[in-house]
């Protein structure tokens, strides 16, 4: 049942893009279709924060104090833990973004120093290995 009420809403979802794009092809001018997108992606919003909404009102519990400093203890570690390996992945993409360029460029010019032009490159890469190792030694503490 769950199917059915998923793919009738994005049929009813889809249905203006269809009728606009059938529009658009036989050369009918569409003058009220981007008015018409819009109301449909504003009535769609609200229907999935109502469908998220609405059943959470039946499970909702007073918390333990203790299981709330606990809580926000981990929680706050998974945030550490994701961020130093994302910082640090996004730090090496850089650095070997850069390393990598000038590296091709070396080694067009000449072709013996590919060793060396790729321990740069390595070294930008290592970057991102120690935030995982970070990573793991703070979800090991929790």
């Amino acid at each position: 049942m769950f199917y059915v009420i998923a793919l009738a809403l994005v049929a009813v979802i889809m249905a203006p893009l269809f009728v606009t794009y059938h529009n658009m092809k036989q050369g009918k001018k569409t003058p009220h279709a981007k008015r018409a997108i819009l109301f449909n992606l504003a009535a769609f919003a609200v229907v999935c924060l109502t469908a998220i909404v609405l059943p959470l009102g039946g499970y909702v519990h007073a918390a333990d104090a203790n299981n709330a400093a606990s809580g926000l203890a981990t929680g706050l570690g998974y945030l550490g833990a994701g961020l130093s390996t994302g910082l640090a992945c996004i730090g090496a993409g850089v650095g070997v973004g850069h390393g990598a360029a000038a590296a091709i460029g070396a080694v067009t010019e000449d072709p013996k120093v590919f060793g060396r032009a790729m321990i740069f490159v390595v070294l930008g890469e290592g970057i991102a290995i120690y935030g995982l190792i970070i990573s793991f030694m703070i979800v090991g503490r929790l």
